[in-house]
């Protein structure tokens, strides 16, 4: 039962009134907004961070919105975000769900909430949803089939656009699984888009991964394709109650089976029976969570994961850096020269890319 004292991540907002002001997130700007200009652009606009973290500590569900709003606009201050939040970070166990469209991972990602609930454990859920290539938009319908958290003080949801991000992620939840991590949570759980071979990315975000499959989806052969059976620590048979649940269960051990056999003490992932609609086989595949997250602090395989994260991440940021100013060349003559001088069998590509490093070194 949860405690009366406990802080409340409930996305509801609080009646009482947030003393943090961010115009920059409100949808109505406020008077004298602009720049000077009738119909002008608005002035850019400070965000008192300090504050926002100090609430979002408190589990002020406001303060961690505003957060997540910040880190998916790259906002300017989301450098100094990142620093306020770093010190409170790394107590979170983070969990990644995976699978195709439609075998229950929303359904599935609701039940173990339920689950962790009961535990009185503080959830944070990221549902990502895929976006239009043609509009840009997203349904962000995931969190419809969570309704029953909506009002529980202890679970925050937020539901998050790809962006067409390939992976099956969106390029600002490993940001957004840190401001959660430090608001308080004990669990994170992240909910992929519907994916299919390739899109494994959530395996170097998550400190667990779940593989959600169905049976008479064709799911026993791809999980054998590469990447997909590789990822998983736990592999979940939702939907048991169709036909063909116990041929795709035997195929998926059959499988892991054929793969390298681990060493003494390794990790052998278990292949478990679930209906989540019902809540069957829930608490099973909650024990197999907490068994591989104590296997993984014992062994040190939580450690190496986090460090293989923390660098993903810093050679992303430093690549994302790096292709913003060979962008800042491509927008003078820097780039054009180089490129007609390769036209021009004056130099080659790679000679030419050399140069270009050389005047980013200089810059």
């Amino acid at each position: 039962m949860t405690q009366p004292a406990e802080p409340s991540l409930n996305p509801v907002p609080d009646p009482a009134p947030d003393p943090v002001v961010d115009p920059a997130l409100d949808p109505v700007d406020p008077p004298g907004a602009g720049d000077g200009a009738p119909g002008g652009p608005p002035a850019p606009r400070t965000v008192d961070v300090a504050g926002l973290v100090a609430q979002a500590r408190a589990g002020r569900p406001r303060a961690v919105a505003r957060l997540v709003s910040l880190v998916e606009d790259a906002h300017p201050a989301l450098r100094e975000v990142m620093a306020a939040l770093a010190p409170h970070t790394g107590h979170a166990r983070i969990i990644g769900l995976t699978g195709s469209p439609g075998v229950g991972k929303s359904t599935t990602t609701s039940a173990i909430v339920r689950a962790l609930r009961a535990r009185d454990e503080r959830v944070g859920v990221l549902a990502v949803d895929p976006s239009s290539p043609f509009s840009g938009g997203a349904l962000l319908g995931d969190r419809i089939r969570m309704q029953e958290h909506a009002l529980d003080p202890g679970v925050y949801i937020r539901s998050m656009a790809s962006r067409g991000h390939l992976g099956g992620l969106s390029w600002s939840a490993p940001q957004a699984m840190r401001v959660l991590d430090a608001a308080g949570c004990d669990d994170v759980l992240i909910e992929t888009v519907g994916v299919g071979q390739s899109e494994v990315e959530i395996a170097s975000h998550a400190d667990t991964t779940v593989v959600l499959l169905a049976p008479g989806m064709g799911d026993g052969i791809q999980a054998a394709k590469a990447g997909i059976l590789e990822i998983g620590d736990l592999f979940v048979v939702n939907k048991a109650d169709r036909d063909g649940a116990e041929a795709t269960m035997r195929d998926l051990r059959h499988m892991i089976s054929l793969g390298e056999r681990p060493g003494a003490g390794g990790w052998r992932p278990p292949v478990i029976r679930c209906i989540a609609s019902t809540g069957e086989g829930i608490a099973e595949l909650v024990e197999a969570l907490d068994e591989h997250a104590e296997w993984s602090r014992r062994t040190g395989a939580l450690r190496r994961r986090r460090l293989r994260r923390a660098a993903g991440e810093i050679e992303s940021i430093a690549l994302t850096a790096l292709r913003e100013r060979i962008g800042d060349l491509r927008d003078g003559r820097r780039m054009e020269q180089l490129a007609e001088r390769v036209v021009d069998g004056e130099t080659d590509p790679y000679a030419a890319a050399d140069r270009l490093l050389a005047d980013l070194r200089q810059g």
